[in-house]
């Protein structure tokens, strides 16, 4: 005999599963916030950073970029590491998933650093001739405002760029200090730092500007040449932290494709995604080492 229907029998788990449901959608809808206010601010960030570099893209563009890589990747490794049969599968693609994820998206940084450093040395290249440029200009009866306008017209890039900034700057108003200033602060560069309180001084003190000029050049070609030095010597030493740390990488792949199951079984297990994680904090931990032991300030 069927027994009658009841509403109460149906009410409290329906209750619970409204509650779970309510849960799941709100925490779901700030996790979505967090990582689209997360995604704006880097996106903002990175336009900032791009526009120092003179390359001019567009914010919403990086945003929309990153997102799709950062969500191939999360797909892919959910697939690649995952099986969804299985609790311990769906975890180990979970794992791997936001292990991609957040490496694709630390790839614009690691790009633009990577352009910022490479700019920087060309522009402390250049600063030394510019130096011995100005310093003749001023010894040709050139004012220091002329001077900077002698290194723009030659255009060599990036010095033409930063010092046409700081010319433009002072002609729409700017205080000279504060175009100095201004762009110090833009090139974040050590031996520009040294040329600009080098001028403040010599504009409050008067003094002698050209030899000023001469020395600091002098001291900037000794201090290139002896980081080139350091280069030369701990080159092996970089080289040798970038193969230990990547033989883990090519040992994974390699037996990934050599027996497929057996990885599966370690990537469906705890204990192989808790390894996982272990490694990849190590391998963060011994890049960030040997980045400090070779690292030779001058």
């Amino acid at each position: 005999m069927t027994p009658p229907f009841s509403i109460e029998l149906y009410l409290i788990p329906l209750t619970y599963f409204a509650c779970f449901f309510l849960m799941g959608y709100h925490l779901m809808n700030g996790l979505r916030e967090a990582i689209s206010g997360q995604s704006d601010r880097f996106s903002q960030s990175a336009s900032r950073e791009l526009e120092n570099l003179f390359l001019f893209i567009p914010a919403n563009r990086i945003a929309s970029v990153s997102q799709s890589a950062g969500i191939m990747g999360f797909l892919t490794g959910f697939f690649v590491f995952g099986d969804p049969t299985r609790p311990g599968g769906l975890l180990g693609g979970l794992v791997g998933g936001m292990i991609l994820f957040f490496l694709i998206r630390l790839i614009p940084v690691l790009a633009i650093g990577i352009l910022k450093k490479k700019r920087l040395e060309q522009f402390n290249l250049q600063l030394t001739e510019a130096l011995v440029t100005m310093s003749n200009s001023l010894r040709a009866g050139f004012s220091i405002q002329q001077a900077f306008e002698t290194i723009v017209q030659e255009g060599r890039k990036p010095i033409a760029q930063e010092f046409g900034v700081f010319v433009q700057q002072t002609r729409v108003g700017v205080r000279f200090e504060d175009a100095l200033a201004n762009m110090e602060e833009r090139v974040e560069s050590e031996d520009l730092t040294l040329m600009v309180r080098a001028i403040e001084i010599s504009r409050q003190t008067g003094g002698n500007l050209t030899e000023v000029f001469d020395i600091i050049a002098s001291t900037i070609r000794e201090r290139s040449r002896i980081e080139g030095k350091i280069k030369s010597m701990t080159a092996m030493g970089r080289l040798q932290g970038i193969v230990v740390g990547l033989v883990p990488i090519f040992l994974l792949l390699i037996m990934t494709v050599i027996d497929p199951k057996m990885m599966a079984d370690f990537f469906s297990d705890y204990i192989g995604i808790a390894l996982l994680v272990l490694v990849v904090i190590l391998l963060g931990a011994g890049f960030f080492v040997i980045h400090k032991i070779v690292s030779i300030e001058v």
